[in-house]
């Protein structure tokens, strides 16, 4: 591969594959187009770019090879996008039957104002919920599945217990809908998170600069995933890092990534499906 190909793959994979599927998201919701089936199509065409890239450009070529997980993870994710859908849906339906005269969203200002809030909102509740899962006991339980990859690549932004999800996504989900936010703009905004996520866990060697001070993109995030890294305490933020700035858990080495030994220092926990399920309410696990 030529240099300059190399050089285009790593600063314009992320812009014109995450920008390109989140804009088109954005005018759906403009155009008031419905957003099944327009965003969750666009998402997966999203993931599947970021697939694709990393057999052209990997960060590291033994994370392409299947580690007895790819199947798992295929259902990891198609369960759990499903369940965030079902949440979001009830959850919807029920704020809906908020009165209005206690409703607190700005539903009359524009819709990008009323995007940036809802990511805002749910980008601060999971990063509290994330980091709260890593130092209550059973909450860790269910969260050690998405730190049980012992490799990064695109689908273990999904790589999660169902419970687990539910209860990442449920206080802000419960937040916003109480206060009125409209689902169409809670949906859109999922959508963009979910392509975010494919970035941020890929074994694509892409770059952003600066910008991983404020975005959390894979060269930041792996090093939450890092099995011998100070347990993993840093860089929790799901798509902002500005909460990981705030609170102090961020961390940038970027070129010092060193070895590829992600996951659990533990090396017998279940690589199926069932098993993942059913292991937070077995035997107890320490920490990380």
């Amino acid at each position: 591969m030529s240099t300059s190909l190399r050089f285009a793959l790593r600063w314009l994979s992320y812009p014109l594959v995450f920008g390109g599927s989140a804009a088109f998201m954005v005018w759906a919701l403009y155009a008031g187009v419905p957003y099944w089936p327009s965003t969750p199509l666009v998402a997966a065409v999203g993931l599947l770019a970021v697939a694709g890239l990393e057999r052209i450009q990997p960060f590291r070529e033994g994370w392409l090879e299947d580690h007895q997980d790819t199947l798992t993870d295929l259902v990891h994710m198609l369960v759990n996008l499903s369940v965030i859908q079902f949440t979001a849906e009830i959850l919807a339906r029920l704020g809906d039957a908020v009165p209005a005269t206690v409703r607190l969203f700005p539903v009359e200002s524009r819709l990008w104002v009323q995007l940036l809030l809802v990511a805002v909102v749910l980008d601060l509740s999971l990063y509290a919920m994330h980091r709260i899962s890593h130092h209550v006991p059973w909450l860790w339980r269910f969260h050690m599945i998405h730190h049980s990859a012992e490799r990064l690549y695109w689908m273990n932004g999904e790589r999660r217990h169902p419970l687990h999800a539910m209860l990442m996504a449920g206080p802000g989900l419960v937040l916003l809908f109480a206060s009125g936010a409209p689902s169409a703009v809670v949906a859109t905004w999922f959508g963009i998170l979910t392509v975010h996520l494919g970035f941020q866990h890929s074994n694509l060697d892409y770059r952003l600069g600066w910008l991983r001070h404020v975005i959390g993109v894979a060269e930041i995030h792996r090093w939450h995933h890092k099995r011998d890294f100070e347990d993993a305490q840093v860089n929790f933020g799901e798509f902002l890092m500005v909460w990981d700035r705030l609170f102090g858990t961020f961390y940038d080495s970027t070129g010092k990534q060193g070895d590829a030994n992600v996951g659990l220092r533990e090396r017998d926990y279940p690589k199926g499906y069932l098993g993942q399920l059913t292991e937070p309410f077995g035997r107890d696990r320490a920490r990380t």
